[in-house]
């Protein structure tokens, strides 16, 4: 490989990383054919854009990235997936189900919505995190929850109420 085509590569990469910020790295290695067009198949379902990197070019490009990829760089050794997602946990429970048939993937790190996560044991932390959606739909329901108080308190003292009425009205 030419040193134009590394710096085209190394363009793109960070172009990539900048882009996004859902990004995983993985180890796939000693998975066969057969389970890594699987896993593939399993990424194009999941909305999950997976390639193969070099670990030198990623290093590079996440030095010319303007994001803070923290101690990141440190776990590009060996085999090397990037795994690029909007949803912040599609990767993460992608790994998890695809574990369930093979020891592979290995989650070597990621760095979701500007935190970095470092090795294969905070997959269940990254399964665990609640999308921007969810979060935006618990504050909605803790902001709903006082009001639907006061209404049901109305409700009820006018059910009372009325029900007093009726009965002496009756009598």
């Amino acid at each position: 490989m030419t040193r134009e085509e590394k710096s085209i590569i190394i363009a793109d990469l960070t172009t990539i990383l900048t882009d996004n910020n859902v990004i995983y790295l993985a180890d796939i290695s000693d998975l066969n054919a057969s389970d890594t067009s699987n896993l593939r198949r399993a990424c194009f379902k999941a909305d999950v854009k997976m390639s193969v990197v070099k670990n030198t070019l990623l290093a590079k490009a996440m030095e010319r990235s303007d994001k803070d990829f923290g101690d990141l760089p440190s776990v590009l050794h060996g085999n090397t997936s990037m795994m690029i997602a909007n949803d912040s946990k599609a990767p993460a429970l992608l790994i998890k189900n695809f574990r369930k048939t093979s020891d592979r993937p290995i989650l070597k790190g990621a760095y979701v919505l500007e935190s970095v996560y470092v090795g294969d044991e905070q997959l269940d932390n990254l399964v665990n995190l609640k999308s921007k959606e969810d979060l935006i739909g618990d504050v909605i329901n803790m902001l709903q929850s006082p009001m639907r108080n006061v209404i049901s308190a109305l409700q009820s003292g006018g059910n009372t109420l009325s029900g007093v009425l009726k009965t002496l009205s009756e009598k």
